[in-house]
């Protein structure tokens, strides 16, 4: 069976390389492998044009201690999000009251986190971000949670973090979901078939795997042939990470070098003003 692999040269971006790399080691809100969950890898894939064969029988994230995880804050915050919005593409999306209400109640938490109040200080000091915390949750919650339109829908029907962390349905294709918490529940929920893996490598013989490359289908009707995303990583790094590449105009994919880690960062922004199109982070060698 043949691999994939990465051959071109890896040119990591200096600045923004320092700045994901502080990100990264301030997040002490991170979950690890062996204390809050463990993943079951299984067979690999090697096409990333569709989804045609099943090589792991069993479930990705095998074991999840939801009351360890979901006891902190900004991570429960995170998951009553996750139901606030319809999976087709096209349908308008009604943001309640209450919907409205655990937005701003996400951002309040994540605002007061040192990985966000890092973020905010690299951007204030790039002048792309307001000093005033309050105004810094309101430029968050513009890019984050205000809808938008996307092509042939017929209204607001998708927002950054619907496409980024939630996932959405177009046609017999899964677009988006770029985040281990919502895959986790999905696949608990019965809805997520995992299909195999990427052979992406980060490190030399990296015994905790934090990005994976991935396929499933959901509910048998929609597949995703290629899928990356943090593993054990905090909501709140993950917000910090792609409001950082957006706001300091990272449009496309950019090279960086995550403390010991080799990762290709890919944000494309959405219309003329600042939203996510879509950002996800893979390991920048395939093989």
């Amino acid at each position: 069976m043949a691999y994939y692999q990465d051959d071109s040269a890896f040119e990591a971006d200096g600045d923004l390389s320092d700045a994901i790399s502080k990100l990264w080691e301030m997040d002490d809100n991170k979950c690890y492998p062996g204390q809050q969950y463990e993943v079951d890898l299984q067979g690999y894939v090697t096409s990333s044009r569709r989804v045609n064969k099943d090589f792991a029988r069993d479930k990705l994230i095998s074991w999840f201690d939801e009351e360890e995880i979901f006891s902190r804050p900004t991570y429960k915050a995170f998951r009553d999000l996750l139901d606030n919005y319809e999976l087709e593409r096209g349908e308008v999306e009604v943001v309640t009251w209450e919907e409205r209400k655990e937005n701003w109640e996400f951002l309040s938490l994540i605002v007061e986190t040192p990985v966000m109040q890092e973020a905010q200080r690299i951007l204030v000091e790039r002048g792309k971000a307001p000093e005033d915390t309050d105004d810094f949750k309101k430029l968050l919650h513009d890019i984050w949670f205000k809808m938008y339109h996307r092509r042939g829908g017929r209204g607001p029907d998708s927002c950054s973090f619907e496409h980024v962390f939630v996932g959405e349905g177009r046609g017999d294709e899964f677009i988006g979901l770029h985040n281990w918490l919502q895959f986790y529940l999905q696949e608990k929920a019965g809805n997520i078939n995992y299909h195999g893996f990427f052979r992406r490598e980060t490190l030399t013989d990296d015994e905790i795997p934090r990005l994976i490359a991935l396929q499933f289908s959901w509910k048998g009707i929609k597949s995703k042939p290629m899928c990356s995303c943090f593993l054990g990583t905090s909501p709140e790094f993950e917000i910090a990470v792609y409001t950082l590449c957006l706001l300091l105009d990272k449009d496309g994919k950019t090279d960086c070098q995550m403390g010991e880690y080799e990762v290709e960062i890919v944000v494309h922004s959405h219309g003329f003003k600042k939203k996510l199109g879509t950002a996800y982070i893979a390991a920048a060698r395939l093989y």
